[in-house]
């Protein structure tokens, strides 16, 4: 009796296992095979008429005819980094210390050696000395920032131009190429956000000179540098006169006719 009624009976697990066939129907259904092809799927293109596989299409600088070294975008890179150009695209302090470290070194080395030996008696005006000397080397500082601003102007203006000219092998053949949508987005937003901040500082760096360059020869052409004089002293016998040799004072005290003008007080104590 136990065994007929356990035969009735048997496992749920046994009873819901489907069968084998209905097993591979389920699983074709629910994970269909991907054919996979033999080479990436970016470098193939099937066209509608023809089953072979044609090659991408070519990118924007693929079918550009501007030689290399004269496309804006490698332009900009060897700029930024190029002496000295890329300094006005670094950090504002190291920019500034470069300008401050230029200016002071041809001051001192250059400025100061030809202003302080190449005048007669510079020891007499020290401070007009010292400015003309600082006036040389804001000067230089002046022109080596007036060559980076040309430089960086030339390169934003080549960004934002929908055209670009070139030459293929020399100067007598120049040509103009309109630059595809593509090159003309991705170079204008360069030369939009790296290229005009560069610019607008050289800008300001040019006025800061330009002002620093007026106030510093007004200062040496003023009394203010005239103020500051030093004399020698009267005690000191190297400013005498030299026994044997030519002096106003002992030509006036023998011969007081020859000079013209009224003669000094020393000649009517005589």
């Amino acid at each position: 009796m136990a065994t007929t009624v356990l035969r009735h009976f048997t496992p749920i697990s046994s009873s819901l296992k489907p069968p084998s066939h209905h097993r591979r129907f389920l699983h074709n259904n629910l994970f269909p095979k991907i054919p996979l092809p033999s080479s990436p799927p970016s470098l193939l293109n099937f066209s509608a008429g023809n089953s072979e596989p044609q090659p991408p299409p070519p990118l924007p600088e693929t079918d550009c005819p501007v030689p290399p070294e004269q496309q804006p975008i490698n332009e900009y890179q060897s700029l930024s980094s190029s002496f000295p150009f890329s300094w006005a695209s670094g950090d504002l302090i190291e920019y500034s210390t470069r300008l401050f470290v230029t200016g002071a070194t041809f001051a001192v080395f250059v400025g100061l050696p030809v202003s302080w030996f190449g005048s007669i008696g510079p020891e007499y005006e020290p401070v007009k000395r010292i400015l003309s000397a600082s006036s040389s080397g804001i000067f230089v500082v002046t022109l080596a920032v007036v060559r980076m601003y040309l430089g960086w102007a030339y390169v934003g203006n080549r960004l934002l131009s929908a055209t670009v000219e070139y030459e293929e092998t020399g100067w007598y053949d120049g040509q103009v190429w309109v630059k595809t949508p593509e090159v003309l987005a991705r170079d204008r937003l360069l030369g939009s956000f790296s290229v005009k901040p560069v610019l607008a500082r050289l800008k300001n760096t040019l006025v800061i000179l330009g002002l620093s360059l007026i106030l510093v020869v007004n200062l040496s052409n003023s009394p203010f540098a005239s103020a500051y004089r030093t004399y020698k002293d009267p005690t000191d016998r190297s400013s005498m006169p030299i026994t044997g040799a030519y002096n106003d004072e002992s030509a006036r005290t023998f011969e007081p006719e020859a000079f013209c003008g009224k003669p000094s007080l020393d000649d009517d104590d005589l």
